[in-house]
């Protein structure tokens, strides 16, 4: 699919976000392992969700509509799972393999996980090792670094473990495998990263003790309660309207319900050291996460230096921020972010190489990128690499391109933003 894009004169109007990504993920899971019927309201209907649904009900789990933008998931409890007589094809989402691969490690039954190409290509060794260390059987290619995974599950022993780099895929799969493990898990984080896991244990009743930095649960579970939950609107699909509203000249754009939990909203502090003022109204919680309203007029932009503690709290909105340094007066550094070359692609090389093709000045670094700017765009045929988060930053950028962008390879943006065309559309007519 070919997406193209025209320059536009202003933005303006509100939205309601998609549910997250990350905690539909982890709503479908937890509640799939439940003790009783749990009720997801809100809940995302990508591809990457998809593919967590299909796994689940070839595991036995029953998953119902129960109205419109609700979900019933039928828990089968800790140790209710079945044998797959198929198997689990994550497509292309990673979170739904790094997570299964915790689960699965403790089920007294074989499995296998896979996916699409661009999926087996993704490092699995960063789960696989410590799942290891606790017991797990599992084997994949390259000595276990690569998909697909075949696993053998059973006993499991809790150790503690520092995560290398701070992930919040890998701190769940290594607590959601602690579940099922003897004696105490422990996981040591060098930064902070997304907590949803731990706040929806909690939920269900888990005793997860977080200090800092340092979570640990004790095992093996006897329970998880069925969980009762709205999830809130996905704070990385509302950083493109974030950003295309800072940048279309007059635009004023209203996102309703956006999760604000400080664990995923970096590119807010990222954007404000690059003088933004966006606007958080009606603070809530809802499901047990923060959540507001986030108003954006278009205001001008400088130069910012990005690296540490902020890199996980905004690793899937670089693409973005990438876009907006572009049109930022000076210089943009990035460092201390080579995890975003073992993404859905290696986000460094692919965003450099679509920018400079619009007439960014970006240079690819090790583990970051620098940018200059401002910079006149200019519209061309760009491709997506099958990455969701770097097709949508490319539409984004055409509305402020000279001329017709048009994006190659468009229908990934299903994985995490099925509606994005159409919230975008709004956008563009409401001004």
């Amino acid at each position: 699919m070919r997406l193209t894009i025209h320059p536009v004169r202003r933005l303006a109007g509100e939205l309601t976000l998609p549910g997250d990504k990350s905690i539909t993920h982890r709503a479908l899971l937890l509640g799939g392992l439940a003790e009783g019927t749990s009720r997801i309201r809100h809940f995302l209907d990508s591809g990457d969700c998809r593919a967590t649904m299909a796994c689940l009900r070839l595991l036995g789990v029953e998953l119902q509509r129960g109205g419109e933008e609700t979900l019933l998931v039928h828990g089968q409890g800790l140790r209710g799972w079945q044998e797959p007589n198929d198997v689990l094809n994550c497509v292309r989402s990673g979170t739904s393999m790094r997570l299964l691969a915790g689960l699965l490690a403790g089920q007294p039954f074989y499995s296998v996980l896979s996916g699409e190409a661009q999926l087996r290509r993704r490092p699995m060794d960063r789960v696989t090792i410590p799942l290891r260390q606790m017991g797990a059987q599992i084997w994949g290619r390259s000595g276990g670094r690569l998909p697909p995974l075949s696993i053998q599950g059973g006993a499991l022993q809790g150790i503690t473990y520092h995560l290398p780099v701070a992930s919040a895929q890998v701190k769940s799969c290594l607590l959601l495998a602690g579940l099922f493990a003897q004696g105490r898990t422990t996981v040591i984080e060098p930064a902070p990263s997304r907590d949803h896991t731990e706040r929806m244990l909690r939920a269900q009743g888990v005793p997860l003790e977080s200090e800092g930095l340092r979570h640990s649960l004790e095992g093996p579970v006897k329970a998880l309660a069925p969980l009762e939950i709205t999830i809130p609107g996905d704070f990385s699909s509302a950083a493109y309207f974030i950003v295309g509203a800072l940048l279309v000249p007059q635009s004023e754009v209203l996102l309703r319900g956006v999760g604000i939990n400080p664990t995923r909203t970096g590119l807010l502090d990222v954007l404000a050291q690059m003088g933004a003022q966006i606007e958080l109204l009606n603070q809530r919680e809802e499901g047990g996460e923060p959540v507001a309203d986030l108003l954006v007029h278009s205001q001008e932009l400088h130069g910012a230096q990005v690296g540490g503690e902020l890199v996980p709290r905004m690793i899937d909105e670089f693409p973005i921020l990438a876009l907006a340094a572009t049109q930022a007066q000076g210089t943009t550094q990035v460092r201390g972010a080579a995890e975003l070359r073992v993404k859905e692609t290696d986000r460094i090389a692919t965003v450099c190489q679509a920018l400079r093709a619009l007439g960014a000045q970006i240079e690819e670094r090790p583990d970051g990128f620098v940018i200059e700017g401002p910079t006149p765009l200019h519209g061309t045929l760009v491709e997506s690499h099958g990455d969701h988060r770097l097709a949508m930053t490319l539409a984004i950028a055409g509305l402020i391109a000279q001329g017709e962008t048009a994006i190659e390879g468009a229908e990934c943006i299903g994985d995490s933003f099925p509606e994005f065309e159409p919230s975008l559309d709004t956008l563009i007519k409401g001004a």
